[in-house]
C-alpha cells in the first residue's frame, strides 16, 4: 500500500509517491527548458556565424568575378586592337594599290572618254540634223493621219472600225519605225509607206483569223518566199484537217488585174481549196465581196464574215466526201453485221434486260399499290374513331366549345 502523509497545515492527506513523482517532474521540465534555451541559443549563434560566412564568401566570388571579368575584358581589348591594326594596314595597302589602279584607270579612261567626246559631238550633230528630218516627216505624217482620221470618222460601221484600227496599228508601227530611224539614219527614212501599210494589214489579218479561228492553224509566209501572204488551215472539231485557204494581202490605190493570176498559180502549187484577195481597193465593176476567176475578193471589213461561210463550206465538203468513201463496203459491212449471230445476240440481251426492267417496275407499282390500300383503310379507321369522339365531346359541351378536327374540311373525307 501508499504511505500517506498528511500536511501540517491542511490536514490534507495524500500518498508519497504522487509528492516525489511531481518533484521529480518539475525538475525534469526544468532541465528540458534549460536544455532548450541552450540549444536555441547554440543554433543562433551557429546561423549568425554561418551568414557571416556565406556573406565573405559571396563577397570574395564576387571580387574573384569582377578581377576575372577585367582581365578577359583586358585581354578581349587587346586582342581587338591587333585585329583592327592588322585589318586597317590590310585595308590601306588595298586601297594604296586600287588608287594607283584607279590613277591609271582615270588616265585611260580619260582619254577614251575625250574621244567618245569627240565622236559624240559628231554624232549629235548628224543626230540633230536626223531630228529635224524625222521631226518634219512625223509633222507631215500627223497632218495625214488626222486628216485621215477626220474622214474615217465620217464613215460607217465595221468600215470605220476596221479602218481605224488599221490606221492605229499604222502609226504604231511608224512610231517604231520612227524611234529605230536614229538608229539606222536615212536606210529607214528612205522606206515606202506602201510596204509599211500592207505589213500592217497582213499583221491585222493574221490576228484577226487567229482570234476568230482558234482551232485552224494561221502560218506566215515569210518574206521573200514566193507565194501567199498567210495560210489557214482548216480543221473541223476533231481535229481533222479539212482544207486550206490562202490569203493575199493587198492595201493600194489600184486594183490591178495580175493579183488574180497570181494568186490563182499561188492556189495551185500551195494545194490549197480556197483563194481570197483581201484588198483596199476593190475592182470598179463590184461594190462589195464577190468571187472573180475561181479567187474570192473583199475588203478587210468583209473577210471576217467571208471567212466563216468559206470555212463552212470547206467542212460541209469534206464530211460529205469522207460519207462517201467505201460507201458500198459500209453497206455490205452493215448488212453483214445486222444479220450476224453477234447482232442477234447483244439484241437478246438488251430485250432481256428491258423486259426484267418492266416486271421490277409492274412488282413495285403491285406493292406500291398494296400499301396504299392498307394506309387508306388504316386513315378511314383514323379518321372514324376521331368522328365519334369529336360527336361525343360536342353533345356534351357543345359544338363551339372545343376544336377537335382532324383536317379542315373533315365532313367531306368521313367514309361512307
Amino acid at each position: 500500500m501508499p504511505t500517506e502523509i498528511k500536511c501540517p497545515n491542511c490536514g490534507h492527506h495524500f500518498p508519497m509517491e504522487e509528492a516525489m513523482s511531481e518533484e521529480y517532474k518539475k525538475d525534469l521540465r526544468d532541465q528540458m527548458q534549460k536544455f532548450i534555451k541552450e540549444k536555441e541559443t547554440t543554433f543562433a549563434q551557429r546561423e549568425k556565424e554561418l551568414l557571416q560566412q556565406s556573406q565573405q564568401q559571396q563577397i570574395l566570388f564576387a571580387r574573384k568575378l569582377e578581377e576575372e571579368k577585367r582581365n578577359i575584358q583586358t585581354a578581349t581589348e587587346q586582342t581587338l586592337r591587333k585585329s583592327i591594326s592588322n585589318d586597317f594596314e590590310h585595308k590601306l595597302r588595298l586601297l594604296q594599290d586600287a588608287q594607283k589602279d584607279s590613277e591609271e584607270k582615270l588616265k585611260a579612261s580619260r582619254q577614251r572618254e575625250l574621244e567618245f567626246l569627240k565622236k559624240e559631238q559628231e554624232l549629235q550633230n548628224k543626230e540633230a540634223e536626223l531630228e529635224l528630218s524625222v521631226q518634219r516627216l512625223l509633222q507631215e505624217e500627223r497632218i495625214k493621219l488626222s486628216k485621215e482620221i477626220r474622214e474615217l470618222e465620217e464613215q460607217k460601221g465595221a468600215s470605220r472600225e476596221t479602218e481605224y484600227q488599221l490606221r492605229m496599228k499604222e502609226l504604231e508601227k511608224q512610231l517604231d519605225d520612227q524611234k529605230k530611224l536614229a538608229e539606222e539614219m536615212k536606210r529607214k527614212a528612205e522606206q515606202g509607206s506602201m510596204q509599211l501599210q500592207g505589213e500592217v494589214q497582213e499583221l491585222a489579218l493574221e490576228e484577226l483569223l487567229r482570234s476568230n479561228f482558234p482551232f485552224d492553224e494561221i502560218s506566215e509566209v515569210g518574206k521573200g518566199v514566193r507565194g501567199a501572204d498567210c495560210i489557214q488551215l482548216v480543221r473541223n472539231n476533231f481535229g481533222q484537217e479539212c482544207g486550206k485557204i490562202i490569203f493575199e494581202s493587198k492595201r493600194t490605190r489600184d486594183f490591178s488585174q495580175d493579183w488574180i493570176e497570181k494568186l490563182k498559180a499561188d492556189m495551185r502549187s500551195q494545194g490549197a481549196s480556197v483563194a481570197v484577195l483581201v484588198t483596199a481597193a476593190m475592182p470598179k465593176d463590184m461594190p462589195c465581196f464577190g468571187e472573180r476567176n475561181g479567187v474570192w475578193i473583199c475588203s478587210f471589213s468583209e473577210v471576217k464574215a467571208l471567212v466563216y461561210v468559206l470555212r463552212d463550206g470547206i467542212i460541209r465538203i469534206f464530211n460529205a466526201a469522207r460519207s462517201q468513201e467505201n460507201k458500198g463496203d459500209k453497206m455490205h459491212l452493215l448488212y453483214d453485221y445486222l444479220t450476224s449471230t453477234e447482232f442477234s445476240e447483244q439484241w437478246k440481251a438488251i430485250r432481256e434486260g428491258f423486259l426484267s426492267m418492266k416486271q421490277s417496275i409492274q412488282k413495285e407499282r403491285d406493292t406500291m399499290e398494296r400499301l396504299w390500300k392498307a394506309r387508306e383503310k388504316q386513315l378511314e379507321k383514323v379518321l372514324l374513331n376521331a368522328a365519334h369522339v369529336r360527336g361525343s365531346i360536342e353533345g356534351i359541351a357543345g359544338k363551339d366549345a372545343i376544336d377537335v378536327q382532324l383536317l379542315d374540311d373533315e365532313d367531306g373525307l368521313l367514309p361512307d
